[in-house]
């Protein structure tokens, strides 16, 4: 049997502090390992097939954290999108950013912005990584930016439906087919809401920086157990 990888996937990186806990590390450094691990594997999921991939790498409740931490890692973004990500741009990997962009650091910003330049015209596979993200500040926000076209004339209240809502949101993606969440949380945290509509939840007790290859294959070999039928009747 064939097995099928769907088109746009999406993962909440969860668990890095625990990971590190079990291992009598700083909490902190299982956010280090974190990266390294999405860095490596986000190149694999779309080489096998998978178009879009988007990760929940930071929300915007993260920085209700410690001062200490928020730090930490803007630190590893900035070195991440400066240093790591040409080994994705090397894959033909376009990279893309969902969130708000006030509250982050100007070498942050400056980090996205270089990336993203980089990246642009990369055909393989879309790496959406959401930074400063929330699921409903992206609808709101998608829902002023419509108003403001319906007030300057440019939109027609007839016209917006829920095709044309994917077009105000941080990026044009497609909905997602699966979401994965590692670490035992069974709950989609605000994440990708409108996005997340009809997709396959799969949930995995293994902590983000030990999500490895073969625990990909495990939820897409789950994934293809699954009668997806949008709403529709059992065939």
């Amino acid at each position: 049997m064939t097995k099928y990888y769907p088109e746009h996937v999406a993962i909440i990186l969860d668990g890095n502090r625990r990971w590190a806990k079990e291992r009598g590390l700083p909490s902190l450094k299982g956010h280090q390992k974190g990266f390294e691990n999405i860095r490596d594997l986000a190149p694999y999921i779309i080489n096998q097939g998978v178009k879009y991939l988007s990760v929940f790498a930071f929300s915007t409740e993260n920085f209700n954290r410690s001062v200490e931490e928020v730090k930490y890692l803007m630190d590893i973004f900035v070195n991440w999108f400066n240093k790591e990500c040409d080994k994705i741009h090397k894959e033909n990997i376009k990279i893309v950013f969902s969130g708000r962009k006030d509250n982050l650091r100007p070498d942050v910003l400056k980090a996205m912005e270089k990336v993203t330049e980089m990246t642009k015209d990369n055909t393989k596979g879309v790496f959406n990584i959401c930074l400063n993200y929330g699921g409903i500040q992206e609808i709101a926000d998608a829902t002023k930016r419509i108003a403001i076209e319906v007030k300057e004339g440019k939109l027609n209240t007839e016209d917006i439906d829920e095709k044309l809502m994917y077009k105000y949101m941080y990026q044009e993606l497609p909905p997602i087919d699966l979401l994965i969440r590692t670490s035992g949380e069974q709950r989609i945290s605000n994440f990708m809401m409108y996005e997340l509509s009809y997709a396959e939840l799969y949930f995995t007790e293994v902590k983000f920086p030990s999500f490895d290859r073969e625990e990909f294959e495990k939820a897409i070999d789950d994934f293809n157990t699954r009668n997806r039928r949008f709403g529709g009747d059992q065939k």
